[in-house]
């Protein structure tokens, strides 16, 4: 097994982030964009504006809109948004042809209806490929910039991800291997629902007990729900759980916690969607989770409301009266 190319199919923020990362490390580094006059763009200025304003893109990054150019990677990585993962898969497929290169799922969701996990989604498009996923408090803008986080990467193969720790780590980016997945993808995309709550919160100027609060219980409800859809209870205490939960709630970088905070001063999600660009992944991982808890007869208060107030029209002082209002209990209930 040798990684002598990478191709990163997504060109957001977090696809950005990971192309400057790899690329200053050496690494052989494509960057795929769905939208060619965007990926043009970024190929002459060398600089995503949208998404990343004042950070270069390496030279060596080879930027492109065509998915055939990502056939001859050894991994390609996938950071989309989680409801396009499905359709770009389908796309690479027919790209492919026989090749096998590893995948890597960055993407952070949970597919409506379904149920599925992101790598779920690519196991059924790649069967016969190894696939790993990597998640964790890795902000975008943060990373690009070259501050130092940490990452865990989940593969079943200890070959494989033995591989990839110590092809894409560095001292920068310090990279924790695991052979459980699950819990890595679920505490991924599950806190960017929470992170919207606590964006809600700082929106209504509640302070930082009640935020402390918040995110604590919200911890409570991603282990309660987590380990119900699989996940093992130590990885939510990890860096793709607490870590990825206290970065997203916290941080002013955080796009979820951002339109939270956003919703708790007033506007409607149809106003910040009309002026955005950027996507919130906790607003479609809302209605996946509370879908997921509803099958699993799961008690999921925050996530319930952030659903009402996000797919339903609840106001959202009325889900923070309904969120106090419940009835006191045991803190391990």
């Amino acid at each position: 097994m040798s990684i002598q190319r990478t191709a990163i199919v997504g060109a957001g923020g977090w696809g950005t982030a990971l192309a400057i990362l790899w690329a200053k490390r050496g690494n052989d580094v494509i960057l795929w964009g769905n939208d060619p006059d965007r990926a043009a763009k970024l190929r002459a200025s060398r600089e995503n504006a949208d998404y990343l304003p004042g950070v270069k893109l390496p030279d060596s990054v080879r930027v492109t809109s065509d998915m055939a150019e990502c056939a001859g990677a050894d991994l390609i990585v996938f950071v989309t948004p989680s409801m396009a993962l499905r359709a770009v898969g389908a796309r690479l497929r027919e790209a492919l042809s026989n090749s096998k290169p590893i995948l890597l799922s960055g993407t952070k969701g949970i597919e409506h209806g379904s149920g599925l996990r992101m790598s779920e989604i690519l196991s059924a498009i790649f069967p016969d490929s190894t696939i790993a996923v990597l998640s964790g408090p890795n902000l975008a803008a943060e990373i690009a910039r070259d501050l130092p986080t940490a990452a865990v990467l989940g593969c079943r193969n200890p070959e494989c991800a033995e591989e990839l720790q110590s092809y894409l780590g560095s001292e920068r980016f310090r990279i924790y291997s695991s052979d459980e997945t699950i819990g890595i993808e679920l505490g991924g995309a599950l806190k960017n629902v929470f992170a919207i709550a606590a964006g809600v919160s700082d929106g209504f100027g509640l302070g930082d007990n009640s935020k402390a609060a918040l995110v604590t219980r919200a911890l409570a409800e991603l282990l309660r729900l987590g380990t119900a859809m699989g996940g093992n209870a130590r990885t939510f205490y990890g860096l793709s759980g607490a870590g990825d939960l206290i970065a997203t709630c916290f941080s002013q970088h955080s796009r979820n916690r951002r339109l939270g905070e956003r919703i708790g001063r007033g506007e409607t999600l149809a106003q910040i969607a009309a002026g955005t660009h950027m996507v919130a992944e906790g607003v479609p991982t809302a209605k996946s989770a509370y879908e997921c808890a509803r099958k699993l007869n799961i008690e999921t208060p925050i996530i319930d409301q952030i659903y009402s107030i996000l797919h339903q029209g609840k106001r959202p002082d009325q889900a923070l009266q309904e969120l106090l209002g419940r009835d006191q209990k045991s803190e391990r209930a």
